[in-house]
């Protein structure tokens, strides 16, 4: 028996690879792309007459299990109430155009497996699960006060992830990929939101790193890594790390260490300005952490225009959780002011963080791929106005937006 062909007709399509969008017509058959021309026919038909379709997007760095940096309001929700949150946040998402994410620390298993069995509406998820870090890096709960208190306590699906020395690197890298990691994730600089370190100062040594890598090859997995200072991402990169999360203070080394290593750069560039709006909106935050996130907004921006002029490959993240999930694409603009045309930015949020995750079947649009679909109200190019143009989102073949 024939599947039914349902077919996307009057419209234009961005196909992810980068090129204009253009009059086409897409057929799509149960959760597969079929089709791409002119003229074409099908069974059912959606009118995308003065729209553009585009390919699912990708967010390759989220935190669903977190809901602001506003520390004492974290501390007063019931344990379980995390996943609760998760459960709007994931919705949220997928109602912005985002049917892909990577969660950098937070969500466990059972976040993932909720999505793909079905419990949840949602993107589908690769998890880190923890955040690696050093005793006093950048994922150290500990506290000025000498208490520890952080956005993400240890539970069961969530292992502790401090690590000190090669060996203790190991032991950690093992418990995270047993508790069902897609990816690990490593703080290899201090950042803004710990108190007692410095986004510029390394952590973790490079016999350290070389472990993480190892451990995380050898079961199919990669590593990525919160590096914000220009010695730790170059300690990040010459370990074989395949991403870098923000590369605040990246200088003309670090670019060309990521060049010959092949390396990503996901700038989340909506963070940094995300604590500071938090801050003017009234959120508690430590004038430490505030005095850094005014710092290196500017820089940041500087970092990402010469990682893109020099050719390294970006893929976009937000680090949704530290901004509001379902602001995702507050971050593309972001992208055009450092440099990046909206082509480009539209293949760093589709094509280019398909590759990056490992999805080969998804990020464009053509006949084989999965049916992963958004479609725009308008110029799909109005980066700016792409939120509000969001007309209804498709995954695998069905509608999962209104």
């Amino acid at each position: 028996m024939s599947s039914l062909r349902t077919v996307f007709r009057g419209g234009l399509v961005f196909d992810g690879t980068g090129t204009d969008p253009a009059p086409a017509d897409v057929v799509v058959a149960d959760d597969r792309i079929v089709d791409v021309g002119t003229g074409l026919d099908g069974d059912t038909q959606v009118d995308c007459t003065g729209r553009t379709l585009l390919p699912g997007l990708f967010d390759c760095h989220v935190h669903l299990t977190l809901n602001g940096i506003g520390l004492l309001g974290a501390l007063q929700k019931p344990f379980s109430y995390q996943f609760f949150e998760a459960a709007v946040n994931l919705r949220r998402t997928l109602a912005a155009g985002i049917t892909t994410v990577r969660d950098a620390a937070g969500a466990d298993l059972g976040v993932k497996q909720a999505v793909e069995d079905g419990l949840v509406p949602g993107p589908r998820v690769q998890i880190s699960i923890g955040l690696i870090s050093q005793t006093g890096g950048h994922g150290d709960n500990w506290m000025p006060s000498g208490n520890c208190a952080g956005l993400a306590v240890p539970h069961p699906g969530r292992p502790a992830a401090i690590a000190d020395g090669p060996d203790d690197m190991r032991v950690t890298a093992r418990k995270l990929l047993r508790a069902g990691a897609d990816v690990l994730k490593v703080c290899t600089t201090g950042g803004v939101l710990s108190p007692r370190d410095n986004p510029r100062h390394s952590q973790f040594t490079p016999g350290e790193l070389d472990v993480l890598v190892a451990e995380a090859t050898a079961q199919g997995r990669y590593v990525m890594a919160h590096a914000q200072g220009a010695d730790g991402i170059k300690n990040a990169v010459r370990a074989g790390i395949r991403s870098i999360e923000h590369g605040i203070y990246l200088d003309d080394e670090a670019i060309a260490l990521m060049l010959d290593h092949d390396t990503w750069l996901v700038p989340t560039l909506i963070a940094p300005v995300a604590v500071i709006r938090a801050a003017e909106s009234g959120v508690q935050i430590p004038e430490a952490m505030l005095t850094k996130a005014r710092e290196v907004s500017e820089v940041h921006t500087d970092s990402v225009r010469r990682a893109a002029e020099a050719g390294v490959r970006i893929a976009m993240g937000t680090d949704s959780g530290i901004s509001p999930h379902g602001t995702n694409l507050d971050e593309l603009p972001l992208m055009e002011k450092a440099g990046m045309t909206p082509a480009e930015v539209l293949t760093a949020t589709t094509s280019s963080a398909a590759t990056l995750l490992g999805y080969d079947d998804l990020g464009v649009i053509e006949p084989g791929k999965r049916a992963d679909m958004v479609v725009v109200q308008g110029d799909a190019y109005d980066l700016a106005g792409l939120p509000k143009n969001i007309v209804a989102v498709w995954k695998d073949g069905e509608r999962v937006t209104a």
